[in-house]
């Protein structure tokens, strides 16, 4: 109960056959097999090892680097006390 048997798939598969056709079918199982295809030479190209580059090299475009040198604090210094301050 509640498992199908081999008609059923087959009886399904004809069904959904019959409702898309047979050309829809086989583009779709293209498409299908064109994705597969691209996702495996996607993992294959991050197995490369990538070129180690030296992270404090400088950008070779000719742009200038980002300064990310913080600036200074400024302090707030209390006024001068007078003498009638006292």
């Amino acid at each position: 109960m509640g498992g199908f048997s081999l008609i059923h798939w087959i009886i399904l598969g004809l069904f959904i056959l019959l409702l898309f056709g047979g050309s829809r079918f086989s583009s779709a199982m293209k498409d299908v097999a064109k994705g597969l295809k691209s996702f495996k030479e996607g993992l294959a190209e991050d197995d490369k090892p990538e070129e180690r580059r030296d992270p404090r090299s400088l950008p070779r475009s000719g742009d200038r680097p980002i300064d990310v040198t913080p600036e200074p604090r400024r302090t707030e210094e209390p006024a001068p006390r007078s003498a009638d301050d006292i």
